[in-house]
């Protein structure tokens, strides 16, 4: 039985494929981006805002410039402002069934998360 090892305190994460680093990996079979599972998740959060409530969208996997031209079209049609933080988008105010909308209608698999 061939043990299928991820993960070496001494290398850090490893290829299934060829047993190597992945910084180190022949064959490039690990060459994967972090996809997550393919949800968006909308949720909204006042905390350390001073009681005003921002809503926050988490699971987006896109290039930077796609990532700026959806957000850019979330917010007017919202017509609110907004950011990308990390890897989630703020959008300033309540707009979570408005940005479920648009994204179900955009093709996406999307879930209201929190309260």
């Amino acid at each position: 039985m061939k043990s299928h090892r991820v993960y070496s305190t001494d290398q850090g994460r490893i290829c299934p494929s060829c047993d190597q680093a992945k910084d180190n990996c022949r064959c490039k079979a690990a060459v994967t981006t972090d996809k997550g599972d393919g949800i968006i998740r909308i949720r909204r959060e006042t905390k350390g805002r001073k009681g005003a409530g921002v809503t926050i969208i988490d699971g987006l996997v896109l290039e930077a410039s796609e990532l700026k031209k959806l957000v850019k079209k979330i917010k007017q049609s919202c017509s609110s402002g907004g950011a990308i933080k990390d890897s989630s988008v703020e959008i300033q105010g309540e707009h979570r069934e408005g940005i479920k909308a648009l994204l179900e209608k955009a093709g996406y698999t999307v879930k209201l998360s929190g309260g």
